[in-house]
């Protein structure tokens, strides 16, 4: 796949790093599903695009996965997410997200609509 590279700047790149160690419970248990192609499609974990820094993210399908704790309800992060979101789909990247309470309360079907965005893409 031929995907178009956006510079990151050394500062996204290196809070992507240490936001890597201290993982959600939510992330964790994702990442579980997630990782070493358990999916079928590889995933990387606190990936850099552009400025911003995505939970989840899938190359081969431009697939953004963002995972919301309470903090995203708040009408300015709500504002900060879609502008981030539109910004994301203007690339070319589809951003799909989960709150966290769906991971841990409803983990299979949030796998089966990871894979359902991955296959359709």
């Amino acid at each position: 796949m031929n995907e178009k590279r956006h510079r990151i700047h050394p500062i996204i790149r290196q809070r992507s790093r240490e936001l890597r160690q201290p993982q959600t419970p939510s992330e964790k248990t994702l990442w579980q599903h997630l990782r070493n192609r358990k999916s079928g499609y590889k995933f990387r974990r606190q990936h850099p695009i552009a400025r911003f820094i995505i939970d989840f993210y899938c190359a081969e399908t431009k697939l953004c996965i963002e995972l919301d704790g309470s903090q995203h309800f708040e009408p300015e992060q709500l504002a900060y997410d879609r502008a981030r979101t539109d910004y994301l789909e203007e690339l070319g990247y589809t951003v799909i997200r989960f709150q966290n309470h769906e991971v841990e309360e409803s983990l299979n079907q949030v796998l089966e609509k990871i894979r359902q965005f991955c296959k359709e893409s």
